[in-house]
């Protein structure tokens, strides 16, 4: 079995739905569900994998509080191995509160807290030069890591065999082209979603949009649209649309964490690009169907089912 480092952000998670709108004063809204749940592009991406049947190792930073506890505990349960997750005292664990609209939109309330911290001191480097994936996620949101030590690990999983992936956190900037584009040549995936491809290149057009990150070294571009499905392009000529699968949404949150969960697990598994690209697609599409970043996910082959048996939405343009 493959394993793989997901490494970044890791932020617990409490979603409540539906919300409308936040009641005045003292007074008491009643909603149908409240959830707790590990998220982040790497925490909320491990669970998804852990749930595929990857054998994963998370890297990042927790506090040495109850939030940690919780988030950690989480993980465990679902397999993953946490036991290179930093504990920072004296400074809480990464937490989001999250009131999830009836259309299915997640505005968002969030600390930074232990993520603000990580850095590469806190990366067991022999872990991630003998992995076979190494995920990063979340840059932008890591102001210690984003930059210089991004590039330094990225070098570190370069000297082993590890097929390198990125996510990000569009968190609106200064100089976010400069601050990332450093690891491109470092990268065989970069996977932002759109919105935060045109934040850091001012661009729209989706082939103008991948050919920027692919001429700046990354290896392959994965642009994900939602509903809209997504993009994938290399510069040998590759060009794959791949579409969403029609489902009822229910919560968005951490559905481009799923995609990329589902095709890192998807290429583990040896699957070409393009179906493990489907493979994502459908994780995506099955986590907004509840609530949380973990919601919808049971295992490897009911995901496979639901690829291969429910429609798919219209490419967008």
């Amino acid at each position: 079995m493959n394993t793989v480092v997901s490494m970044g952000v890791h932020i617990l998670d409490v979603l409540g739905r539906h919300v409308s709108e936040i009641p005045p004063g003292q007074n008491i809204a009643l909603i149908d569900e409240i959830r707790i749940t590990a998220a982040g592009t790497a925490a909320g991406t491990s669970v998804d994998m852990a749930k595929l049947g990857c054998k994963v190792i998370a890297v990042g930073a927790a506090g040495d509080d109850e939030m940690g506890n919780v988030l950690l505990g989480i993980m465990n349960r679902y397999g993953i191995d946490t036991s290179h997750m930093k504990r920072k005292k004296g400074v809480q664990t990464s937490g989001t509160m999250l009131p999830i609209r009836p259309n299915g939109e997640r505005p968002a309330l969030h600390v930074m807290g232990t993520n603000a911290t990580f850095c590469f001191e806190d990366v067991p480097q022999a872990v991630v030069k003998n992995a076979d994936f190494v995920h990063i996620g979340g840059f932008y949101l890591m102001p210690k890591f984003d930059g210089e030590d991004t590039v330094k690990t990225l070098k570190v999983a370069r000297e082993g065999k590890a097929i390198t992936t990125m996510d990000i956190l569009g968190v609106k900037q200064d100089n976010m082209a400069e601050k990332i584009l450093p690891s491109m040549p470092y990268l065989d995936y970069f996977m932002p979603n759109l919105e935060e491809a045109q934040m850091i290149t001012g661009l729209t057009d989706l082939d103008e949009l991948c050919d920027f990150f692919l001429n700046a070294g990354a290896k392959h571009v994965v642009l994900k649209m939602g509903a809209r499905g997504s993009l994938i392009k290399n510069k040998e000529g590759m060009r794959l649309r791949i579409p969403a699968f029609k489902v009822d949404v229910v919560d968005t949150t951490g559905c481009g964490d799923a995609w990329t969960g589902g095709f890192i697990t998807g290429l583990s598994r040896g699957m070409s690009i393009a179906e493990a690209a489907k493979l994502g697609s459908a994780c995506g599409s099955l986590v907004a169907t509840g609530l949380g970043s973990d919601a919808g996910i049971i295992d490897f082959d009911s995901t496979i089912k639901f690829m291969q048996t429910n429609p798919t939405l219209p490419l967008g343009d």
